[in-house]
């Protein structure tokens, strides 16, 4: 008796013309990336009225004409440019993901991280301060930002929950504002500390009062959110 036997079509590899259309898509969200890696230098140093766009361009060894072609204007490109800083905060924040942790340790985990994020990424920091030099309203354009940050919210709101549920975290933390705190300490720290240093004769910019600094945020937070 004859067995039939079936064989597994192979996919075709791509042909040369495929392959060619698909390098332009690449190639532009490279170009496209680059040019978002430059303007966050750019705007960071700068801010918006003083950043180039033919400097930019520049760095990302690209055309202006990309430029334009990508985000229209040099106002919509800085509205692409903090999207892209919040949402890779946001992105490494999930990372951390929260609520499988212990809720104190949870708390504990998310203000180490503010701390570190702001070390390593420092021009989110100028970012941040340009911007609300200006009122916040290119940030106002954003429709991705309220999402990004009601979902954080959403998380640290779950974890108190756990928290007081397990009597370990005390109840009417508002989420929004323990974050805020979180932040605080550790964003007004690094944009202050060249002129605190200077006023305090101490130079806070230095890994040993980091390392103070980074466990005085975590104890203070941890301290305030414990319950008796």
């Amino acid at each position: 008796m004859a067995v039939a036997v079936t064989t597994k079509a192979k996919r075709p590899a791509p042909s040369a013309k495929a392959k060619a259309a698909l390098e332009p898509v690449r190639d532009a969200e490279r170009t496209r990336q680059a040019l978002l890696a430059a303007a966050e230098i750019e705007f960071s140093t700068k801010g918006l009225a003083g950043a180039r766009v033919d400097v930019i361009a520049e760095q990302a060894a690209a055309n202006k004409r990309m430029l334009y072609y990508y985000f229209g204007s040099k106002e919509e490109l800085y509205v692409a440019v903090l999207e892209r800083a919040y949402g890779a905060m946001r992105e490494a924040e999930r990372e951390l993901n929260l609520t499988n942790l212990a809720p104190l340790e949870a708390i504990r985990t998310l203000v180490e991280f503010k701390f570190d994020y702001c070390q390593q990424h420092q021009q989110i920091i100028a970012l941040l301060a340009g911007e609300n030099m200006l009122g916040a309203a290119y940030l106002k354009r954003s429709k991705r930002l309220r999402d990004m940050n009601l979902s954080l919210v959403d998380v640290i709101r779950t974890v108190l929950d756990a928290g007081m549920a397990r009597g370990e975290i005390k109840p009417g933390i508002d989420p929004l504002h323990l974050y805020i705190s979180m932040s605080a300490l550790s964003y007004f720290y690094f944009s202050n500390s060249a002129t605190l240093s200077v006023a305090f004769a101490r130079q806070l910019n230095s890994t040993a009062e980091r390392v103070l600094r980074r466990t005085h945020a975590v104890d203070v937070i941890m301290a305030f959110v414990k319950s008796a």
